[in-house]
């Protein structure tokens, strides 16, 4: 069993790692954890919640293309149950170039808001608590 204390990254390329860096940071309030550049071939930035257990990161390896998301259904999603949190941070996605657009699962259209980012992957952010 992976131990409650153990961080979540969830990594994955780009071709436009200062626009998505941004776009991220702005889009979700997120904030600038570290960099690197030409690490065996590739640059990268990680952005996360100091605080928080989880952290994204994006790549980019020189020279190589990657192209836009596979599917419409790639998906990261928030839960933000505080209504007027969760109209904030809509906005905050629209300010910093996310693209409002209907969902592919229309299940997460019906109390939440999907966002595409300029590589074709989508963040939701659900107006409700998690629960099991």
């Amino acid at each position: 069993m992976i131990p409650q204390t153990t961080t979540l990254r969830v990594a994955r390329p780009t071709d436009n790692l200062a626009q998505i860096t941004e776009m991220y940071i702005n889009g979700l309030g997120f904030t600038l954890l570290g960099t690197f550049a030409d690490h065996n071939g590739f640059d990268g930035a990680i952005i996360g919640h100091e605080a928080h257990n989880y952290h994204l990161e994006f790549t980019h390896h020189i020279g190589t293309t990657v192209g836009k998301a596979p599917t419409q259904d790639n998906l990261l999603v928030f839960y933000l149950p505080d209504h007027k949190v969760w109209a904030e941070c809509c906005q905050r996605m629209e300010h910093a170039g996310f693209i409002a657009v209907p969902s592919y699962n229309i299940y997460w259209d019906e109390v939440g808001k999907t966002f595409e980012d300029v590589d074709g992957y989508r963040v939701v952010l659900q107006n409700r608590q998690w629960t099991l």
